[in-house]
C-alpha cells in the first residue's frame, strides 16, 4: 500500500500537537489504521495506548508485522474489525482517521454512485457515528479529508454534536489550490482556528515548515 504525503503530513501534524501538550491522550483509536502508519507516527511521540482497527485483511496483517517490528510494540494493538461491528469499553481521548475516500472524489459522478452502491467500505456518516459514541468528552478527533469535502463534513459532523476547533488547509505548493484540509473536532463547541500549510515552494523544493514536521520520520529532506 502506498505512503502518501500528506498521510504523512496529517500523523506529523498530530504528533507535534501532542507534543506541544494541544493533546494529551491517555489512549488513542486508528480507525483504519491501513499497515499501521499514523499509529506508528503517533507511537514515537507519546507514551499513550494505541488501538488500531482495520477492516480489510491483508492490511491488518501487515499493520501487525509493522507493530510487531517496531521499537514502539508494547504501546501498539490492532484489532481486525469492521468499526460498526467492534465492540470496546473504552472512551478515547484522540481518535484519528485517514479514511480512504480520496480516489472515489475525482471519479465521475455516475462511477461515484456505482461505487458508492457496491462498496462495503466505512462512510463518512457512519464515521461519524463511530466517533460520537467512542471519543471521550473532552477528547479530540483528527481527520484527513479532500478539501471539497471538508464544508459537507463539518456540517455532517455538526449533527452528530461535533464541532471544528481547528482547519488546517494543505497545499501542493505555494501555488497550488488547497487539495486536503484536517479537521480538528470536540464534543464542545470552541472558536475555529484557521491555519495553511503549503508542503513545497515555488521552485518545488519542501517548505521549512513540512520539514520541521516531518524530518524525525523521513529519511531524506
Amino acid at each position: 500500500m502506498k505512503v502518501c504525503t500528506d498521510s504523512c503530513l496529517f500523523g506529523a501534524w498530530v504528533a507535534h500537537a501532542i507534543e506541544q501538550k494541544e493533546f494529551n491522550p491517555k489512549n488513542i483509536l486508528d480507525i483504519g489504521t491501513g499497515t499501521g502508519l499514523l499509529s506508528l507516527m503517533l507511537a514515537q511521540k507519546t507514551n499513550s495506548f494505541i488501538d488500531a482497527v482495520e477492516a480489510n485483511g491483508d492490511a491488518y496483517t501487515q499493520a501487525c508485522e509493522n507493530f510487531k517490528a517496531s521499537l514502539w510494540n508494547k504501546q501498539l494493538h490492532a484489532f481486525h474489525s469492521d468499526i460498526k461491528k467492534w465492540k470496546t469499553p473504552n472512551k478515547y481521548d484522540l481518535i484519528i482517521c485517514n479514511p480512504p475516500f480520496f480516489e472515489n472524489d475525482l471519479l465521475p459522478e455516475d462511477e461515484q454512485k456505482n461505487i458508492s452502491k457496491h462498496s462495503h467500505a466505512l462512510s463518512l456518516e457512519e464515521l461519524l457515528f463511530a466517533v460520537q459514541n467512542l471519543l471521550s468528552e473532552d477528547g479530540n478527533f483528527a481527520v484527513l479529508l479532500p478539501s471539497n469535502r471538508a464544508t459537507w463534513f463539518e456540517s455532517k459532523a455538526f449533527n452528530h454534536s461535533l464541532f471544528a476547533k481547528e482547519c488546517v488547509l494543505v497545499k501542493q505548493t505555494t501555488k497550488h489550490n488547497i487539495f486536503r484540509t484536517i479537521l480538528i473536532l470536540k464534543k464542545q463547541k470552541t472558536g475555529q482556528v484557521m491555519k495553511t500549510i503549503s508542503i513545497k515552494n515555488d521552485s518545488n523544493n519542501y517548505m521549512p515548515e513540512f520539514i520541521e514536521l516531518l524530518e524525525d520520520y523521513y529519511l531524506y529532506l
